[in-house]
């Protein structure tokens, strides 16, 4: 499957800020328990890298959908697929001792800074094709 432009750079945002993430958890831990705070944080950042190829993957077949209805109806259902894998992740971080769920918590949000992060990088393109054409 071909990615496109914002979701490979998408991928690329939340795989540095998966190793912002790890770093800081290493300098606030200084400890072995700095790894467990790295493996909440690697499956979280390694489910939103894997939800960004699902949406992907619905937006083309969404494209070629000629009902409304049913493309909308298909976009909810894989909209609440993805956020329940969210919640089996955090669950299994939380019942599992040697995943740290404030890692995984944090690194939840690696998909969330990677949207703002393409969205503030569209807005600089736009903010400088403007200067160039004036």
């Amino acid at each position: 499957m071909k990615l496109s432009l914002p979701a490979k750079k998408m991928i690329l945002v939340i795989c540095v800020s998966a190793l912002l993430i790890m770093l800081g958890g290493a300098i606030y831990y200084r400890s072995l328990e700095a790894l467990n705070f790295a493996l909440g944080a690697f499956l979280t950042s390694a489910l939103n890298i894997f939800k960004v190829f699902l949406l992907e993957r619905n937006v083309q077949k969404i494209l070629y959908m000629t009902d409304p209805q049913a493309s909308k109806n298909y976009f909810s259902i894989q909209y609440f697929i993805r956020y329940i894998l969210t919640g089996v992740v955090l669950v299994a971080a939380a019942l599992i001792p040697f995943i740290n769920l404030w890692g995984a918590i944090i690194g939840a949000f690696t998909l969330q800074a990677a949207t703002i992060a393409i969205r503030l990088m569209k807005v600089d393109k736009d903010e400088e094709e403007a200067d160039s054409s004036d």
